[in-house]
């Protein structure tokens, strides 16, 4: 009962939108595990509007998501930033260019899920790619990111996705980092939590993440 009091044992529920095959949200959640074992770790991949749901019925605990936007009813805090990387061919003429550019990348067309966090990841090519009213070639497909990833190879388009999600390998498709006129371009996670969600594990969780990347939120 101590052990589950100070958030040393019990359980805790984390949803995501994003893949976690690599980057900080995989270092993260495997640095936790190690660091209290004695915590059920539990994760929840799904749509926003799904972990906020989740957020509202305690079913889960915190939403880590791509973005940085702030939503009624919830705490949120920046807790990292990924690169953001284009999946394509490896036979396509840029294959060979490591980093790649923004503006090496207009002509292009691109291929997305319909899911989160595909249209965050359309904005984001819309605000980067359109010249004097031209828009990017985006196109929203209703499969999963593994789906689209699994055909790249066939050369019918390029991706995007976040460092997280190149992890995970597929048939004739590399990844290239995207830069800008700043250098790497990159793409923030927040998390999201209810302020009376009463699991003492989330209290140590958000100090776990807090220390893990020298933020400075308060933890009521």
């Amino acid at each position: 009962m101590r052990a589950a009091g100070q958030g040393r044992a019990g359980g805790l529920t984390v949803g995501h939108n994003n893949a976690i095959s690599a980057g900080h949200l995989r270092a993260t959640m495997l640095g936790w595990r190690n660091a209290h074992p004695d915590v059920e770790l539990d994760g929840v991949e799904a749509g926003r509007s799904a972990l906020f749901a989740g957020l509202d019925t305690g079913e889960i605990d915190i939403a880590i998501l791509v973005g940085d936007a702030s939503f009624d009813g919830f705490r949120h805090e920046a807790l990292w930033s990924e690169r953001v990387m284009v999946a394509l061919p490896a036979h396509h003429p840029l294959a060979d260019h490591n980093p790649l550019y923004w503006t090496d990348l207009r002509r292009e067309r691109f291929l997305l899920p319909a899911a989160d966090p595909g249209p965050e990841i359309r904005d984001m090519l819309t605000g980067r790619l359109s010249v004097a009213g031209v828009q990017p070639d985006v196109r929203m497909h209703h499969v999963s990111r593994e789906g689209i990833l699994s055909t790249l190879g066939g050369g019918i388009g390029l991706s995007i996705i976040c460092e997280g999600g190149t992890g995970a390998r597929y048939p004739d498709v590399v990844y290239r980092p995207v830069h800008g006129e700043q250098g790497a371009a990159l793409i923030v996670f927040s998390g999201y939590w209810r302020t009376d969600n009463g699991n003492p594990a989330l209290r140590r969780f958000l100090a776990f993440v807090r220390d893990r990347y020298a933020l400075a939120f308060d933890i009521p």
